[in-house]
């Protein structure tokens, strides 16, 4: 099939790139490359184009032909959101509209959209699954969930077929590391090797779901060629475990500094994952304890 990624030279997308073009699929990428990425990445059988999702005309004529849609293209962290309203509203709500319009005119028979479990705010009730009231805090969250209601909303008015996946935390290889509010695993990782201390925001008991990037590109692809229709359905990714951010340092290296809290997060997250399990016949399969010690060695 062929196969468009919107951001697929970041974190995520690129692994999703690379499961597509192992799959013998014809792959399109669109990224202007303005993620807080430490390096961006590029499979040499895959055809890019360096463009922002804002340019609907130019996304009209790139989706001509495309099967399947995976967007993960997104301003995609909370502070620089905080900081920039106005870039998060434009990129995650017109941006993301434009992918859906793109798609529908163009008859693509699927859009997989990459969403967020901050949609539930400061809700602890735990496990949270999918009918767990919203709680959005931030325009990086607030916007995220735009894009999952313009999901539902082509899917309900246009037919056009769409799976909403809300990530919990993210980590594994090609995680960026640029800056405090980077994924913390791969930030931990990244100050151990250069024998600096590890960084904690808040006292570090507050716990979260960590699901490994192989596992969301292996529940993106499997969604993407899911036989029935999805229907703008919503699904959290994650493991179904939570850790502490102190139980992980320590895992690490001893050789903490400790911050203030961010302001507005959960203190706890932990995925029920029970809808995905059972739609897609899907579990995830990396363990971080595994995985850690692997990187550590």
């Amino acid at each position: 099939m062929k196969c468009l990624v919107t951001g697929g030279n970041g974190f995520i997308g690129s692994h999703v790139v690379d499961r597509l073009i192992n799959n013998g699929h014809e792959v399109i990428v669109i990224d202007d490359l303005s993620g807080l990425n430490d390096k961006f990445y590029y499979n040499q059988k895959a055809l890019y184009y360096s463009e922002n999702i804002c340019n609907y005309d130019f996304l009209l004529k790139a989706c001509k032909n495309i099967d399947l849609i995976f967007h993960l293209a997104a301003e995609s962290r909370i502070q620089p959101a905080i900081e920039n309203p106005l870039l998060a509203v434009q990129t995650n709500m017109v941006g993301t509209a434009n992918v859906l319009q793109a798609a529908r005119l163009n008859g693509v028979k699927r859009v997989v959209y990459s969403s967020t479990s901050s949609v539930y705010g400061l809700n602890e009730n735990l496990p949270t699954d999918e009918t767990t009231p919203v709680d959005c805090l931030n325009p990086y969250s607030t916007t995220k969930y735009g894009g999952e209601e313009l999901c539902r909303m082509y899917s309900k008015l246009y037919n056009l077929d769409t799976c909403i996946f809300r990530y919990f935390n993210v980590y594994g290889e090609r995680s960026p590391t640029k800056g405090l509010y980077s994924p913390v695993i791969g930030l931990f990782i990244k100050q151990n090797k250069e024998e600096n201390k590890l960084h904690i925001m808040g006292n570090g008991l507050q716990r979260r779901d960590f699901i490994h990037v192989a596992d969301v590109a292996d529940i993106n692809i499997k969604a993407a060629f899911h036989e029935s229709n999805v229907n703008g359905e919503t699904f959290n990714i994650g493991f179904g475990e939570n850790h502490s951010i102190q139980e992980i340092a320590k895992n690490i290296n001893s050789n903490i500094e400790y911050h203030p809290p961010r302001v507005g997060e959960a203190k706890n997250t932990l995925a029920d994952i029970t809808k995905v399990k059972k739609f897609f016949d899907w579990k995830p399969q990396i363990n971080l304890w595994t995985w850690l010690s692997n990187q550590l060695k």
